[in-house]
């Protein structure tokens, strides 16, 4: 069968473009499409439609799709784009996602892959690892199972983002990485698995995908608050929450339990720009949480976390996401006076134009405000050598 599947480049500034691959079976080659936004399902469709073109061998229609594709510009979430082509007038069409909402089951390809492939339990444990920043492998014989479930971890602990060495499908000649020192998220293939010096590796997390089979030599799950580790195993259990948003859900709200009071956090004084203090966030929260939430605070992906909130507030964007709608109703205690204060500084900060230049980070979520310019300037010369190729 086809395998469709992606990887990852991350830049020295920590920028990531994605990769989206389609290989036919026994093929020595694979159609690529480089990007950087996240829209696996997006682009996998069109990858089948331009195998199709190849397949009929339509030079011309091909070409003119690539370049109605290219000259097209980065189109809004949720609205479908038309890319007339060739001399029949022939029109593609493909709805974009929805950016700003959690993957749902069956319409995400990768979150569907790794449901079905890995039990509540070990989803539980590469979850928990996620949160302590471990160093964590996961194997498979499929690349395109490999990559979608390695691609879903990540996407679970939304609003965070793994801010470490994140490789969905490692090459061979990386194997080397796996000797990091530091936390990693790698999916090594089967093939490659079997040639890793294992006894050189230390201390990490081991999941094969294909025998649902985990390896841990940490406690990171019992080491969450019980009531949260309970909740996650009564809802993923629950047959309705196996479809839509369902899953994706109930690590949101996990997270919600455990950071969503950084809103209780936030310090505004008129004129000033908004802070976060760590001691405020702790005190926050039920007793039961506060040796975890301490130590999390230290996290890489904790921190990039408060940094892009803060961002968000002091550039006047304020809540507007599916973390913080849930952060709304979770919430024990009235949010009133947050709201007041924020309404009065945001007012101000609009007055005085105020906000801050926002930064580029890795972000998924952050990548269709910034793609258009980028994807014109890194995919001019790839579509041209394409093209090229194809006149030859």
């Amino acid at each position: 069968t086809v395998q469709h599947f992606s990887f990852v480049l991350t830049s020295l500034d920590s920028k990531w473009t994605f990769g989206f691959c389609r290989q036919a079976p026994g093929a020595q080659t694979a159609l690529v499409i480089i990007s950087y936004l996240p829209w696996h399902e997006f682009f996998f469709k069109i990858l089948n439609q331009i195998a199709e073109l190849m397949q009929e061998q339509a030079v011309q229609d091909l070409n003119s799709f690539l370049e109605g594709l290219y000259q097209r510009d980065v189109p809004a979430p949720s609205t479908t784009l038309h890319i007339p082509f060739g001399r029949a007038h022939r029109v593609y069409t493909c709805k974009c996602p929805n950016t700003y909402t959690l993957p749902s089951i069956p319409e995400n390809r990768n979150l569907t892959e790794y449901f079905n492939a890995v039990d509540a339990h070990n989803m539980m444990v590469i979850f928990a690892s996620m949160l302590h920043e471990r160093r964590i492998v996961m194997v498979s014989s499929r690349i395109s199972r490999l990559s979608a479930c390695i691609q879903a971890a990540n996407a679970v602990i939304y609003p965070m983002i793994w801010q470490h060495i994140y490789i969905p499908v490692l090459p061979p000649h990386l194997m080397d990485y796996l000797l990091a020192p530091m936390p990693y998220l790698s999916g090594v293939p089967s093939t490659t698995w079997e040639r890793v010096r294992k006894s050189e590796l230390g201390e990490l997390v081991v999941l094969d995908v294909d025998s649902n089979h985990i390896e841990t030599p940490f406690d990171d799950l019992e080491r969450l608050p019980p009531d949260i580790v309970s909740g996650m195993r009564r809802r993923l259990k629950t047959p309705g929450n196996m479809m839509g948003d369902g899953v994706a859900r109930v690590f949101l709200r996990a997270l919600v339990q455990l950071i969503g009071g950084y809103r209780d956090a936030l310090r505004f004084r008129q004129g000033e720009q908004i802070t976060f203090c760590e001691d405020a966030l702790v005190q926050s929260r039920p007793l039961p949480l506060r040796p975890f939430l301490e130590s999390m605070l230290q996290l890489q992906i904790f921190q990039q976390f408060i940094e892009e909130r803060l961002e968000m507030l002091n550039s006047g964007q304020g809540f507007s996401d599916e973390f913080e709608l849930e952060a709304c109703l979770y919430s024990d205690k009235s949010s009133s006076r947050l709201k007041q204060q924020y309404k009065e500084w945001s007012s101000t900060m609009r007055k005085e134009s105020g906000a801050l230049f926002k930064k580029a980070n890795p972000a998924m979520r952050n990548a269709v405000k910034t793609v258009g310019r980028l994807a014109k300037e890194k995919s001019r010369t790839a579509y041209r050598e394409v093209r090229s190729k194809f006149k030859d």
